[in-house]
């Protein structure tokens, strides 16, 4: 068969005029040159397509180049050699289908090398599937034929890194195993790597240490693939220890620990391992190590940090990314720098989905949902279509701004207009919009109408907003879902005992604790960090292990009854879980976590600057007041960011104009 015929479905790209860099390529001209004008050549030459081929064209570029190869290069042996260029160039720009048609139109006898391209190119990607079907085409072949074709160590190496993408196939990926033992490569070291990344991937890690254990040759990638394996698997005790065993470190050695770190919610550890490595003089951080960094930072409120993590990218020139600028755009929202975070989205010129999601969920947490709202819009006219992320967020943004119709109106056309599925978090987005507004019933109908079950979070959502307003007859029925739903979850019980203890039913809030008792229910002690001269400080609710606790306690007292004297605040002890003496009562919310930050902060920053501090849990209404108080009475102001959004004390009032 001709060739051309073969490659019919290309013809459409030839073109007259091909420009490449400094090359200008005709199909009239018998000259080759490197022109100072717009000079002109015949393109026949081999060696020279070969050259262009690895130059990172452009998918059109590649389309001319392949358009002459079909109408100038009839030599078998010089197409196949072209065949490999092509496939790597196609693959390159992520459009595998010209890649394919290319490869299935040849005969069947292809030689590994070109198998292997096409196997590893799919390996790659999330259809990495097809490489194990290429793979069994392969094995399929009869071994007559002419060209014999025999998977090699690059073959199984491809062929296993695409198992390691799929979770579901891990007996197709210990079959391939056993054949890569029969054929003899388990002693390669690629081969080697492979396997204990995907048994890693598989979180099967006593056979991913047998293999490091037996490999007779190991590099920086073998030790990076076990530690990271050790690390997601949750065994991050032996993942420090390999890490420390490790003969030498890359960067993404590093970037596997620290995101390990990051995963599993010790954020201290992982800025105390990027110090580290920045110790080290010949690594330097990647991408991925700056984001899991500015990560870290987002979920401390680390503020210091962050920007001084932001001044080392613009020092050291990292290239302006999406994923950067997402994660100072992240970061500075969580850290109360909510303008910052604006600065950079405007200045960024990348902008994807993330980052525009990351920014409207910023200005959600701030309560700007009006604000929240405009970007949203902005996105959309851009032609930058949301996700389900991108909704959540602007959802968010209305609950936390009361911005009821607006919110009900994105919820309910979010399919029709962006194609987006309503989710569970969306329903509970939506529960929460209409609780916080009073809307009760309103509320409860929505969760009765609910396309899937209500999960926890939905209902106490509703329960919160219950508490809010009083109503202990929906809560009572409430909390009897919740049991079913999830009774060691002990979230859903403490806020109705708060709603008991606020009207005074003792009865009731030591049966509840007594219930909470018998069902092993646990709640979240309350926990606030706060970060002063670059350090973070961790307080838990009735602390006594800090170094400075006595002179804490006796700030906040002389706080306290500053506040208390000069007439801006009066204890609101309605919630507290117990039936104390006023006095008790007084003492028992002084001691919250966040009141114990903002009296080291007050201890041990400079006069007249901003504290910041990040708690786990909702701040409750004394605490609300007390910041608002302390804010006016001391002239600092003051940022908290609770579960779920910030609030800014300044002057004896808060950013969420107490609609929260």
């Amino acid at each position: 068969m001709h060739l051309i015929s073969r490659y019919k479905p290309f013809l459409p790209f030839k073109a007259q005029w091909l420009t490449f860099n400094n090359y200008t390529l005709s199909t009239t001209s018998p000259a080759i040159s490197k022109p100072t004008n717009r000079a002109s050549f015949l393109f026949l030459n081999p060696t020279i397509l070969s050259q262009l081929l690895k130059q990172g064209l452009g998918l059109s570029q590649i389309k001319q180049v392949h358009a002459q190869i079909i109408t100038h290069v009839l030599s078998f042996s010089h197409t196949i050699y072209f065949l490999g260029a092509l496939i790597r160039s196609y693959a390159s720009t992520n459009n595998l289908r010209y890649a394919r048609i290319l490869f299935d139109q040849y005969p069947s006898s292809l030689p590994t090398l070109v198998w292997n391209l096409m196997i590893q190119a799919y390996s790659k990607t999330p259809n990495s599937r097809e490489s194990l079907y290429l793979f069994c085409r392969m094995l399929a072949l009869d071994p007559s034929l002419a060209l014999a074709v025999k998977p090699d160590k690059y073959t199984f190496t491809f062929v296993i890194t695409a198992c390691s993408r799929l979770p579901t196939l891990v007996g197709y990926g210990e079959n391939v195993h056993g054949m890569v033992i029969k054929n003899g490569y388990e002693s390669d070291i690629f081969v080697g790597n492979s396997l204990v990344s995907m048994y890693s991937m598989y979180a099967k890690m006593v056979d991913a240490q047998r293999l490091f254990n037996e490999m007779p040759q190991r590099d920086v990638v073998t030790w990076t693939s076990l530690v990271c394996g050790y690390a997601k698997s949750g065994g991050l005790v032996k993942a420090r220890e390999l890490f420390d065993e490790m003969p030498e470190r890359n960067d993404v050695s590093w970037a596997v620990i620290i995101a390990g770190y990051v995963g599993s919610g010790r954020y201290n550890d992982a800025l105390q391992h990027f110090h580290g490595m920045l110790c080290h003089d010949k690594v330097k951080p990647n991408e991925a190590v700056l984001v899991c960094v500015l990560s870290a930072c987002a979920h401390l409120g680390a503020l210091d940090q962050g920007k001084w993590v932001h001044v080392y990218i613009d020092k050291n020139g990292v290239p302006e990314s999406s994923n950067i600028s997402t994660a100072l755009i992240d970061m500075y929202s969580k850290c109360g720098g909510i303008d910052y975070a604006r600065r950079i989205f405007y200045e960024t010129t990348k902008k994807d989905a993330l980052t525009w999601t990351s920014m409207i969920s910023g200005l959600s947490m701030h309560g700007l949902g009006k604000d929240a709202l405009q970007v949203f819009a902005q996105m959309l006219a851009e032609g930058v279509k949301p996700d389900s992320i991108t909704v959540l967020g602007v959802l968010n943004g209305c609950s936390h701004s009361g911005l009821v119709e607006d919110g009900c109106c994105i919820f309910y056309n979010m399919q029709n207009l962006w194609g987006i599925e309503q989710k569970i978090e969306h329903y509970g987005s939506l529960v929460d919009l209409l609780g916080r507004a009073g809307q009760l019933e309103r509320a409860f109908e929505v969760v009765k109408s609910m396309r899937m079950e209500p999960d926890v979070v939905v209902w106490r959502a509703l329960l919160s907003a219950c508490r809010i307003h009083g109503n202990v007859g929906l809560a009572q029925k409430i909390i009897n879902h919740i049991a079913q739903l999830d009774p060691s979850h002990g979230g859903g019980y403490v806020l109705l005992s708060n709603l008991y203890a606020s009207l005074g039913q003792w009865d009731k809030v030591v049966g509840m604790r007594t219930s909470m008792g018998e069902r092993e229910v646990e709640s979240s002690p309350g926990c606030s960090w706060i970060e002063v001269d670059g350090y973070i400080h961790e307080f838990l609710a009735a602390d006594r292990l800090h170094p400075q606790l006595v002179e804490i306690h006796k700030k906040l007292s002389e706080v306290l009854k500053r506040i208390s004297i000069e007439g801006y605040y009066v204890p609101n002890t309605k919630q507290v879980l117990f039936d104390l003496s006023e006095e008790d009562k007084e003492q028992a919310v002084s001691w919250h976590s966040e009141k114990l930050a903002v009296a080291f902060g007050l201890l041990n920053s400079v006069e007249g600057t901003p504290i910041r501090i990040v708690k786990n849990l909702r701040i409750c209404e004394d605490c609300h007041s007390a910041m608002k108080a302390i804010s006016n009475v001391f002239c600092r102001e003051i940022v908290v960011r609770d579960r779920s959004r910030f609030h800014t004390f300044k002057n004896g009032e808060c950013s969420c104009m107490d609609y929260w």
